[in-house]
């Protein structure tokens, strides 16, 4: 299992606890003013709102503003942290939030952990995730969030009509392989398909995955700055998917469903499969109008890996109020703040503890599309110990932009075959060395 290059020391490394500050701001009975942000989605705020309501009332001391992120995050943020403007606590995720741990921007959770967070929490998450949330230098930078992972949503009506048993946790991609091509239909003979047999999101992480599972990486575990995508494994797993695109053509590309998203090209019946998250659980429930199945990923030759997203809740290194900041971050890795989110969006929560619940809201809203639907499937990866993060570059902006140009070529286009990404990986390792 790798901990990609963004993970810290494991969890529990040992830290010296600076001594407790009995002037700190909050700690004195002055009521504290904070400020939280956070997604801009229709249904998040009301949530939050909601839930705020409950901690001012176990916190009479505390005041909290909820704030809208802005919409150009990763630009404005930095802008804020320097001019002292920063929100004193908020979300951030994938590669920008531990580039803002980097740069000093984010609290050393590390103290405040230790003194004050019970183990079994910890241990409720899961450990590739919470491992993320630390730089390579040990500064641990937040805490999960939600989980969110992936798996293989399934149209059963189409499995059926062709006769093709339905994915579960035996499958390795041979199976995979064989069901596309059986799932792929051309009822009109214009070398068009009506249906394909499958289609992902061409994204870092979701390639990765990939790679992952035919035993390769993107970075060197042990060393962020070294790029192992041109490698053989990487390179395996990168023509494993064009083939099926552009030899087979049973894994549609974007332009076949004409730039629809993954999950809204299945949801339409344009692919028997899709490889999506717990996070398009609602959109896929509301919009498909067959009978859903859902199994975990299946196996590469090396191993089975599915991802763990990295979404976290950070402190603001400069907050003039670090205790009632504290106890805000705590509220809201709560099993009450998990079940919130479940509940309203169906996020999977970053609690395995919770998971159980999670499914029994999306029963409840949906029982008849949910019905012997393996929702579980999406905590296989916590709960077996097989979930991967994002590996990440120190120079990941070179590192995203030469990839995506070269998947450009490799998978929308059908213009290059698998040898691009030798050169590709080049590339990107030179962006590494002058950084």
């Amino acid at each position: 299992m790798t901990l990609g290059a963004c993970a810290g020391p494991l969890p529990g490394t040992p830290y010296e606890a600076p001594p407790p500050n009995p002037a700190a701001a909050g700690a004195t009975g002055e009521k504290a003013e904070i400020v939280y942000q956070d997604w801009r989605t229709e249904w998040f705020p009301p949530m939050a709102n909601r839930m705020l309501a409950e901690f001012h009332e176990q916190h009479p001391n505390i005041r909290v503003y909820f704030t809208l992120d802005p919409e150009n995050l990763e630009e404005r943020m930095p802008v804020d942290f320097e001019a002292g403007r920063a929100p004193d606590v908020f979300a951030g995720c994938c590669t920008f939030f531990p580039a803002w741990a980097r740069r000093g921007y984010t609290m050393d959770l590390r103290p405040l952990v230790a003194a004050d967070l019970d183990r079994a929490v910890i241990a409720d998450w899961d450990p590739i995730q919470y491992a993320a949330l630390f730089t390579r230098d040990g500064v641990q930078y937040a805490l999960p969030k939600y989980h969110g992972a992936l798996a293989l949503y399934y149209n059963k009506d189409a499995f059926d009509d062709v006769g093709v048993a339905y994915p579960d946790a035996t499958w390795n991609d041979d199976d995979y392989q064989d069901a596309m091509r059986r799932l792929t239909t051309n009822t009109q003979s214009d070398n068009q398909a009506d249906r394909w047999g499958s289609i992902f999101d061409i994204s870092w992480d979701r390639i990765q995955v990939h790679v992952n599972a035919f035993g390769g990486h993107f970075v060197d575990p042990a060393d962020p700055s070294r790029c192992l995508m041109g490698e053989p494994p990487a390179l395996a797993a990168m023509e494993w998917l064009r083939a099926r695109m552009w030899d087979d053509r049973t894994m549609a590309t974007q332009l076949d469903v004409q730039n629809r998203l993954p999950r809204q090209a299945f949801a339409l019946g344009r692919t028997a499969m899709v490889e999506d998250g717990s996070w398009s659980l609602r959109d896929i429930l509301q919009e498909s109008r067959f009978r859903l199945g859902i199994a975990p990923l299946p196996a590469g030759p090396a191993r089975r890996a599915t991802l763990a997203g990295t979404d976290g809740f950070g402190i603001y290194a400069n907050t003039r109020y670090p205790d009632a900041s504290w106890e805000l971050l705590k509220f809201l890795v709560s099993k009450d703040y998990g079940r919130a989110m479940a509940q309203a969006q169906f996020l999977q929560p970053a609690r395995e503890s919770l998971v159980d619940e999670w499914v029994a809201f999306i029963r409840a809203e949906y029982p008849e599309q949910t019905r012997d639907v393996n929702l579980a499937a999406f905590a296989d990866g916590h709960r077996l110990g097989y979930s991967v993060i994002a590996e990440i570059f120190p120079n990941m902006e070179a590192a995203q932009r030469i990839a995506y140009d070269a998947w450009d070529k490799l998978y929308t286009l059908g213009q290059a075959d698998t040898e691009i990404m030798v050169e590709a990986a080049a590339q990107i390792q030179q962006a590494q060395d002058v950084a």
